[in-house]
């Protein structure tokens, strides 16, 4: 990673591994209709931060100075606003999982929106994403970078999980028992679109409105 690392110096990594019975594999049975719900990421999560130490130079910011954005992290340093720990979800889907109510998962990561929720669908699917709809609102950390870095927003939407950071597909007729679920487990969750048929050479994610 230029310039993270002088010389003698390491990056030390760990990782968990889990277990799943082949039956319960998922994704499992995603089809056209189904519903796609966003969850709210923390941050930028651990992706993206080539860019995102780029911005902090370009803005000419020491990672000790004051946040330079509104948004939960206003009065913490650039550096702590900018490496709020990733949200982890585990134990909010596995009981969602174990109960048959989710189809299939995304984890927005690298990649972004448009190359992680194609991970989960088959070829003749699209996702159809209606940000206005959804009220899906761009967290301040990310309108901050998509300014300092000129990024459109297709190139915003694949750098960064724009404040969502993890994308389920649900039956139609089990998205509002998946949505009381998860706000009763304190989420606020987002009715991000739905699946449909894939036309010809069409995006897998295709995304309508304009985030702000």
């Amino acid at each position: 990673m230029a310039g993270m690392y002088a010389a003698g110096e390491f990056d030390l990594a760990g990782f968990s591994v889990g277990a799943v019975r082949r039956g319960a594999i998922l994704p499992r049975g995603v089809a056209a209709g189904d519903v796609l719900l966003g969850l709210a990421s923390s941050g930028v999560h651990s992706n993206g931060y080539s860019l995102v130490r780029k911005c902090v130079d370009r803005a000419g910011l020491r990672w000790t100075d004051p946040c330079p954005f509104e948004g939960p992290q206003k009065g913490a340093t650039v550096a702590e606003a900018l490496l709020t720990p990733t949200r982890i979800y585990v134990k909010l889907l596995l009981p969602l999982i174990r109960g048959g109510l989710v189809k299939g998962l995304a984890h927005i990561t690298g990649g972004g929106l448009l190359d992680n929720v194609p991970r989960m669908l088959p070829h003749d699917l699209t996702a159809l994403v209606d940000v206005e709809a959804a009220g899906w609102r761009l967290p301040a950390v990310f309108a901050w970078l998509q300014k300092v870095a000129g990024l459109s927003q297709q190139e915003l939407l694949r750098t960064f999980n724009c404040g969502v950071g993890m994308v389920l597909a649900v039956r139609p007729d089990l998205a509002d028992t998946v949505l009381r679920e998860l706000r009763d487990a304190g989420e606020e969750p987002l009715t991000l679109g739905v699946l449909g048929k894939r036309q010809d050479e069409q995006a897998q994610v295709v995304v309508t409105g304009l985030l702000t």
